[in-house]
């Protein structure tokens, strides 16, 4: 069966070994897991704040979102110097998100049933979800891509990832349907049911783990390196959860890849946030918990069918480069759309094709980055980056989604749009800096940073 899979797949990623091939399967799976169960518990992200908070304050969720991501990052970071990565990626989903989903299974039973009336303590538990949710998809992704980064080479990262990325979409076509959709189809008239299912799933990560480290050969498990000088085997030396962040400061290479990740999280955010405002106000209640998980199968299914169909290979065949800067360019497009075009339909068709492109295209490229660089900027930075700068990113995002309450919805639109401009011509620019300086890198063999 192996060899058949590899033959197929040797047509849109690449050949690889046996063993290499094997390896980036096992680990597709695990962030299969990940990103299906992260798909499934986003539509009740929204839906279930809409039902506590409002959805008007759907932006205020992730200003406080941003707020708590401070010493969620100090605790990240020091988890990173007293565990090894492939612990914590087996431990931290199933011993802290799925125990906490645990106990608001039971209170969302209890809130849709009536027995929990809206008051300001569910008010609290709303904003509290709204960020543990996030959290979830900012530091569990990050730790999977933070360890597999570490031990892949440039040669084999740029046929590997895209194909773990095209495994993990397979979680986040299918969990949305089976773990949302069907319990709904089934007149299930509580979310609490959907949040049990998540949580077996949660439970089921740590053995997958422990059976990936025990069959996977240590070799495709140690940590690589490009630079010459750079020694595997030296001791680790422990750095503050601040070091990171000074690393991201001072070096251009890593203040580029925030901001392409930043200016493509305000854009999606803008788009998503009317997205969803629309929906909430066509669909209410389970149903709009339904309209969401339908949209996360349509996403990760578009973005499924583009790296099977080979979008990858513009990576292989055309460079780095022109992967970044295609994704600044459909930006730019879809602002233009944004601005001029106005359904829900519409909107969610927009929705989709941001997020597929990233999740086919600009993700695997942004990661690739990532590995001609120093085991502090794989683990520190990069959680900076991927967590907090997302989220401060996000809280951009949103700031301009507040303006149709002081402005009106007209004129926040073309605000909106205006910033977007101006955001889709530096990062084009920017994104041709990171290409020239990646390509540097891997052809002299050494560390940007």
């Amino acid at each position: 069966m192996t060899k058949l899979l590899m033959f197929l797949s040797k047509f849109v990623f690449g050949e690889f070994e046996e063993e290499e091939f094997k390896k980036f399967l096992r680990f597709g799976s695990v962030l299969m897991m990940v990103i299906g169960i992260y798909w499934t518990i986003r539509p009740l992200k929204d839906s279930l704040f809409t039902q506590l908070a409002g959805k008007e304050n759907i932006p205020w969720a992730k200003t406080v979102s941003l707020i708590l991501m401070i010493p969620t990052i100090a605790l990240y970071t020091k988890l990173l110097n007293k565990f090894p990565k492939i612990k914590l990626l087996g431990n931290l989903p199933s011993l802290v998100y799925g125990v906490v989903i645990l106990c608001y299974a039971g209170f969302i039973w209890a809130f849709q049933s009536g027995i929990i009336s809206p008051s300001i303590i569910t008010v609290v538990l709303g904003y509290f979800w709204y960020f543990f949710v996030e959290s979830y998809g900012s530091l569990i992704v990050a730790l999977f891509w933070a360890f597999l980064a570490e031990i892949t080479n440039v040669e084999s990262s740029k046929k590997g990832f895209p194909l773990v990325y095209a495994v993990a979409q397979l979680g986040a076509i299918i969990f949305p349907l089976i773990f949302i959709k069907l319990p709904i189809q089934l007149h299930v008239k509580s979310d609490a049911i959907s949040m049990l299912l998540i949580v077996v799933m949660l439970f089921l990560i740590n053995p997958l783990v422990k059976y990936i480290d025990k069959k996977t050969p240590k070799q495709e498990l140690a940590v690589q390196t490009i630079a010459a000088n750079e020694n595997p085997e030296k001791k680790k030396q422990k750095t503050g959860f601040v070091e990171g962040l000074k690393l991201l400061f001072t070096t251009p290479y890593l203040a580029g890849i925030f901001f392409s990740l930043a200016f493509f999280e305000v854009l999606t955010t803008i788009f998503d946030f009317n997205f969803k405002y629309e929906a909430g106000t066509v669909y209410s209640g389970v149903q709009l918990t339904n309209y969401l998980a339908s949209f996360s199968s349509v996403v990760n299914t578009v973005s499924f069918l583009m790296l099977i169909f080979g979008i990858n290979k513009i990576t292989k065949r055309l460079g780095i480069t022109i992967s970044l800067i295609i994704v600044p360019i459909f930006f730019g497009m879809a602002t233009f759309g944004f601005l001029t075009i106005h359904s829900l339909d519409f909107l969610f068709w927009l929705a989709v094709c941001s997020k597929a492109i990233n999740y086919a295209l600009n993700g695997p490229s942004l990661k690739q980055l990532y590995v001609p660089t120093s085991q502090t900027a794989k683990t520190k930075a990069q959680a900076w980056i991927e967590t907090f700068g997302s989220r401060a990113a996000k809280e951009g995002g949103s700031i301009l989604n507040l303006l149709p309450q002081a402005i009106g919805r007209a004129s926040a639109k073309l605000v909106s749009c205006g910033v977007g401009f101006v955001f889709v011509g530096i990062w084009f620019f920017m994104s041709l800096y990171l290409g020239k300086t990646y390509k540097k890198a891997v052809n002299t063999k050494t560390n940007v940073c």
